[in-house]
């Protein structure tokens, strides 16, 4: 008697339902497991002044008073940190970045040119550019370096306005910081 084969509607109907039941005693067992859980944080005074960002804060710092009302970018020269400030005045992200050697003055501006990807004044390739500010004739941005690496220290005399941030964090500024959004700079 020759040997019989089973349609192929039986073999796609058998590996399907072998497949929900994977799925489902995955999905059993997930529930079962440990879950995260996020715990509010406040930075220390000696984190803000290092000259290394810290990781990005699941419970962001709270928004330095003075810098506004409704949807903004908060940047603070003293915390070298940045919000991402929504227009209920809640914070959505913030996260600490590095400098350039020149600091815009604290006031208010609009964010005006974005650049995908150029190189920097340093000669570091950088994406994500945020132009809100000029000051002696240097333009003064946001940005992140495409390597994920952090400036090196400016050389004496070198002027940069950069304002370098990980690159997640960028990310999240390129999305957030379009065209006409305000910029509160505070001390």
């Amino acid at each position: 008697m020759p040997a019989r084969r089973l349609p192929s509607w039986a073999w796609v109907s058998g590996l399907t339902v072998g497949a929900i039941t994977a799925v489902v005693v995955l999905a059993v067992q997930a529930e079962r497991g440990p879950r995260p859980t996020a715990t509010a944080t406040r930075p220390s005074p000696s984190a803000s002044a290092s000259a290394e960002p810290t990781p990005s804060t699941p419970a962001p710092a709270a928004v330095p008073d003075g810098s506004g009302t409704g949807r903004r970018i908060v940047y603070s020269l003293g915390e070298r940190r940045v919000w991402l400030v929504d227009a209920s005045d809640s914070s959505r992200r913030t996260f600490t970045v590095w400098p350039g050697t020149v600091d815009p003055d604290p006031g208010r501006y609009t964010v005006g040119t974005r650049t995908e990807a150029t190189t920097g004044s340093d000669g570091v390739q950088i994406e994500h550019v945020v132009y809100f500010a000029a000051k002696s004739g240097v333009n003064i941005a946001f940005s992140a370096a495409v390597d994920g690496s952090s400036p090196p220290p400016a050389a004496s005399g070198t002027r940069t306005g950069g304002i370098r941030m990980k690159t997640a964090d960028s990310s999240a500024l390129w999305a957030f910081g379009t065209a006409g959004t305000t910029v509160t700079v505070v001390k």
